[in-house]
């Protein structure tokens, strides 16, 4: 009998795979796209529920979308010779190209996609003019 793990080689495949062709499987794939007045982020998360996303904001820039998941399967009757329980966790972490309004943005989730809406700041009208001569 050997002591090889071939689900451990094929995790092994795979990472070496997606490291050749730029795709990791720990990743959240991401769109951005520039909508004039803010920016709109679409995220796929595929299999996840809304309360397992987290969504922050720092620096006015920097966006970090996380979702964590657990599936456990239960047994009603005999012994366990054998339980399995599943947890995935994949994080992306993005910086826009401008500063949005922290105070404006929005989150919505439905059927496996996240998106997110960051209004750009605008420039305040109350400033000072200043002519140039």
């Amino acid at each position: 009998m050997s002591d090889r793990d071939p689900f451990a080689e094929i995790e092994r495949a795979f990472d070496v795979l997606g490291g050749q062709f730029g795709v990791h499987l720990d990743t959240v794939p991401t769109d951005i796209v520039d909508d004039d007045d803010a920016f709109v982020v679409h995220a796929d998360l595929p299999g996840f529920d809304a309360d397992d996303i987290d969504v922050a904001l720092t620096d006015d820039r920097r966006l970090t979308i996380s979702a964590s998941h657990t599936e456990e399967s239960e047994a009603s009757e005999g012994q366990f010779v054998q339980r399995e329980r599943r947890q995935q966790s994949v994080s992306r972490t993005v910086t826009l190209p401008e500063a949005v309004d922290e105070s404006e943005t929005s989150a919505a989730y439905d059927a496996g996609v996240l998106t997110v809406t960051l209004p750009k700041m605008t420039a305040d009208e109350s400033g000072t003019d200043i002519p140039v001569n």
